[in-house]
């Protein structure tokens, strides 16, 4: 591996969407950061996930249905600052991608590895866009689990939205995080004694 892209693995942070301006990826940079996301681990070639892109006038328009998905579902009536932040949810970024996570039914392949190849799918995406120099930030916020959204997005009942992830240029560089220590998260098996 070249220290490139083990740095790249060791610092790579997630961008608030608020902290992203334009430009976002070209279409030729968003090809390949989606062909890069493409390419995970997948059991029986099902590709169980796909990806919707909203870019330039759609994240506006989608912001519509993120406001009448809001009043449908709120328990309270929304207030007007609210109904304005959902308006303008994905114009925080100038890309924004819903990975799809879809279910193939097929008996030599468990949903479970199929959701986990949708996983793979929406954190090589970050790390490609991350390569290519752009912030990104993988959010599964309220919208992710509406059934108004999902029936404007037109999902199947098979399927369910894996996140939305903005993609964009940080307006600075993010502060690091505190990461777990490895001897809280890192075990090695030994065959229990004999007895």
């Amino acid at each position: 591996m070249s220290q490139e892209v083990l740095d790249l693995l060791l610092k790579r942070r997630s961008v608030k969407p608020a902290a992203m301006v334009a430009p976002g990826p070209t279409a030729e940079q968003l090809d390949t950061i989606l062909t890069a996301a493409s390419r995970v681990p997948d059991h029986k070639k099902l590709a169980p996930w796909r990806f919707v892109v909203f870019e330039g006038q759609a994240r506006a328009d989608f912001g519509r249905v993120l406001v009448k998905a809001c009043l449908a579902e709120d328990k309270e009536t929304p207030s007007a600052v609210r109904l304005e932040a959902e308006s303008s949810r994905l114009m925080r970024a100038p890309t924004v991608v819903a990975v799809i996570s879809r279910h193939v039914p097929n008996p030599g392949a468990p949903e479970w590895e199929q959701i986990l190849s949708c996983g793979a799918a929406c954190f090589n995406l970050c790390l490609a866009a991350n390569a290519l120099g752009f912030g990104t930030a993988w959010l599964t916020e309220w919208y992710t689990y509406s059934p108004h959204v999902r029936a404007a997005l037109g999902l199947a009942d098979s399927e369910r939205i894996a996140g939305f992830i903005y993609i964009g240029t940080a307006k600075e560089r993010q502060a690091d995080r505190e990461r777990p220590a490895l001897a809280q998260i890192v075990s090695r098996w030994k065959p229990p004694a004999q007895s």
